[in-house]
């Protein structure tokens, strides 16, 4: 039985496996044998040794070896064992097991990481395996297939046909819309331009009607000869009208206008020979009419075709580019109406399928009085030429709501040089050179002069430096340090009160003024007399409805100098302020420069009780149908607060400026029925480093409850007495006679581009302007 287990677990014998020769071991290995438990065996060894369970624990054997003996055990030889025999086998492998995990798991000899598992490979099967069946027939795959990809085209055909019938049965409408749309082009048809009319109704801006020869591109690449054709006929050259039909900002669906407003002899010319002018038609256009000619046109504006794209424009479009026409251009515009014509493939022409009329614009009623406006207009530009000035300006207010009744420049202009489609070149380098492109009494800087007086008295009686009854001996010359300052040609007016100062303008009486604020200033600070002649409305934008009004005006102070010498050291070497300083600025010098509207508007202030109004032009906008649309109230800016003693006081000096044989413009009003219409004034001369005086003249009336004040100005004029103050008299003169009733929010009463104007007084040759420069420091300078 021994010899039958030894040989059984060697696994030697056997008849068809040859004998496996005997590993050598190491001597490491056989230094240290395996322990053995179990009594079998001679010694106490048992299954020990080369037999069954040396070769059974499977220690030197390799993978492939354990895993064949594992599922294939080697055949025995002999008799086979009994049950016993292999109960006692297995529990000796189950021990020889444990103990080689055993081994493994110690520290002193880590155990080997298996190889990585080899894949199992599937026996391969035979040619008659393969073509022979084996066991139940299963459903072919192809036809599995088959079906899935048929539910698949299913599928999709049916989403197909979901798509069709909603694009040709739902979505039809759009679709259609989006193919009508490529056969029908939208051209905007301009509205007819609302009037300009002034408060009795009179026509200052109108439409006529007029007659434009166009020609159709189409034509023109057609009948190449017709360019030159028309070109002779009207008097143009070629280049000229290839130039208008390669304009991109005319319509591509339109007719390029060639000739606006031509001669009806050549209308009736090209209707009685269409045949050698062919795409060449003759249609009605309105163009701007202006009754009252170049009165006024900076304020009226003028109209071109459109600089930048707004919503609601498209290039070509004509509008308001400034004046009122530029203000007030959303309303005058009205709403566009819109020709619907047909196209084909090439985008051309073929037909109109209707048209939406525009809707006109509305009309603007302003505040202007025409006969004041032209009478004024005329007598700026006359007295301009007859002292040979530089130009000039005039406004009249109302002082009790800030109504602009007249707002003048001089030089001005032709306004029909101004077209849609621009100017020529020769009349804009006339513009240019004359300067009467610049609306002078919202953009024109003047040195204010003696008229600044008004803020200087506010400053000093409000601010309790001086009272009514204060007296001042003018004896014609005034000492501040080493410099001497005289009044005007050195006349001494002898003591003097506030009353008398502003009569007789003395000029002494103002710089002892602007000292005392400066050599009080710890007490009144560094710009009283500023301060107050901001809140009358100097140096400060007044706010009117034109487009263009300046922001550069000022009231000289020690931050405007401080600020000139950080800018420009070379020019303004010195930027601290003196004594000297504040005494220039108390009589209106030195670097103030203000505009002919903040002279009015501060002048108005006074003349109402100080509130202070913001000037406006329109009083309203009325429709075709004669409905107000919108009506403008007055707008208060400001208030100034005068004692009545302290108003009282200023009031009598302006009435004797006018009134009284001492003041600086009685001659100027003799004759005017000062007894009826009492008036009080202001004159003004500015000097200008190396130029003629600036003169200025400011007259409201009637004292007591003014209705009308009237400012002007003339650049190179001269004493105020002698330029501007006859200006203000005509203006005067004719409010006399033709006293002012409020705005009339009405249609016109005549046919469109009609007036009821009288004629303007005859015009002098205007001249170009000159702006108001500052003078050198230390220049002595008078003013009256």
């Amino acid at each position: 039985m021994a010899g039958a287990l030894g040989r059984a677990a060697g696994g030697t014998a056997g008849g068809d496996r040859p004998p496996r020769r005997a590993r050598t071991m190491s001597r490491r290995r056989r230094s240290r044998p395996p322990q053995v438990i179990g009594p079998l065996g001679p010694r106490g060894n048992g299954l020990a040794g080369r037999g069954l369970l040396g070769r059974g624990s499977g220690s030197q054997r390799s993978p492939l070896t354990r895993r064949r003996a594992w599922f294939k055990p080697p055949r025995r030889t002999g008799p086979p064992l009994g049950q016993r025999a292999r109960s006692r086998l297995e529990a000796w492998r189950r021990a020889l097991r444990v103990q080689s995990v055993r081994r493994r798991a110690r520290p002193a000899k880590p155990a080997k990481r298996p190889p990585p598992r080899q894949p199992r490979m599937r026996p391969r099967k035979s040619v008659a395996q393969r073509m022979l069946p084996t066991g139940e027939p299963s459903p072919p795959r192809t036809v599995i297939r088959l079906r899935v990809t048929g539910l698949v085209v299913a599928a999709l055909f049916s989403l197909m046909f979901v798509r069709l019938w909603y694009l040709q049965v739902l979505d039809t409408s759009s679709y259609s819309r989006t193919v009508t749309a490529n056969q029908i082009r939208p051209v905007e048809v301009p509205a007819p331009r609302g009037l300009i009319l002034d408060r009795n109704d009179a026509t200052l801006v109108g439409d006529q009607v007029t007659q434009d020869i166009t020609l159709s591109r189409v034509s023109a690449q057609q009948h190449p000869e017709v360019v030159s054709s028309l070109a002779t006929l009207i008097g143009e050259s070629t280049a000229q009208i290839q130039a208008d039909l390669a304009n991109p900002q005319y319509s591509l669906y339109k007719p390029v206008p060639i000739l606006e407003n031509a001669p009806m002899q050549d209308v009736l010319y090209i209707g009685e020979h269409a045949a050698q002018f062919p795409g060449v038609s003759a249609v009605a256009d309105t163009n701007r009419t202006y009754p009252m000619g170049n009165t006024g046109a900076q304020m009226l504006g003028y109209l071109g075709q459109i600089q930048k794209l707004k919503p609601g424009y498209q290039l070509g479009d004509v509008v308001g580019l400034s004046g009122l026409e530029a203000q007030y251009q959303s309303s005058l515009r009205g709403t566009p109406g819109t020709d619907r014509v047909e196209v084909d493939a090439a985008g051309q022409v073929v037909g109109s399928l209707g048209e939406s009329l525009p809707a006109p614009g509305d009309d603007l009623v302003t505040n202007i009085d025409t006969g004041l406006e032209q009478t004024l207009q005329g007598a700026l530009d006359s007295e301009i030429a007859q002292v040979h000035g530089t130009g000039g300006a005039a406004v009249a207010l109302d002082p009790q709501n800030g109504a602009v009744l007249a707002l003048v420049s001089s030089p001005s202009y032709d306004p029909t040089w101004w077209t849609p489609n621009g100017i020529t070149s020769a009349h804009y380098n006339q513009l240019l050179s004359s300067g009467a492109l610049n609306d002078n009494a919202i953009d024109g800087l003047y040195t204010p002069g003696s008229t600044f007086k008004l803020a200087t008295a506010t400053a000093a009686l409000n601010d309790g430096l001086i009272g009514p009854g204060y007296v001042y001996d003018d004896s014609g010359v005034y000492r501040v340090g080493n410099s001497i300052f005289h009044d005007n040609d050195g006349e001494a007016a002898g003591p003097v009160a506030i009353s008398r100062a502003i009569t007789v303008s003395s000029d002494v009486f103002f710089y002892n003024l602007g000292v005392l604020f400066w050599d009080q200033r710890g007490k009144y600070g560094e710009t009283p007399i500023q301060d107050a002649a901001n809140q009358l409305g100097y140096g400060d934008v007044t706010g009117i409805d034109l487009p263009g009004e300046t922001h550069d005006a000022r009231v000289d102070s020690p931050q405007v100098v401080a600020k000139e010498h950080a800018q420009n050291p070379v020019a303004y070497p010195d930027g601290q302020w003196f004594t000297g300083n504040n005494l220039e600025m108390a009589f209106g010098q030195g670097g103030t420069v203000i505009t002919p509207l903040e002279q009015a508007v501060s002048y108005a202030t006074f003349a109402n009780g100080g509130t202070r109004y913001a000037p406006e032009i329109a009083a309203g906008m009325v429709d075709t149908s004669g409905k107000v649309v919108s009506q403008i109230a007055p707008k208060v800016e400001a208030h100034v607060n005068y004692a009545p003693d302290n108003y009282q006081a200023m009031l009598s000096g302006f009435e004797g400026v006018v009134q009284s044989q001492s003041g600086t413009a009685y001659s100027a009003f003799q004759g005017f029925p000062l007894g009826t219409f009492p008036l009080a004034g202001k004159t003004g001369t500015a000097s200008v480093a190396g130029n003629q005086a600036t003169s200025w003249f400011v007259g409201f009336g009637p004292v007591g409850s003014p209705q009308y004040l009237i400012t002007a100005v003339i650049a190179g004029g001269g004493y105020g007495a002698s330029a501007a103050a006859p200006v203000v008299r005509h203006g005067f003169d004719y409010v006399v006679t033709h006293p002012e009733s409020p705005a009339h929010l009405a249609l016109p009463p005549s046919a469109p581009g009609s007036s009821s104007c009288p004629a303007p007084p005859a015009a002098g040759a205007a001249a170009s302007k000159a702006p108001a420069s500052r003078g050198p420091a230390g220049t002595t300078t008078t003013t009256t």
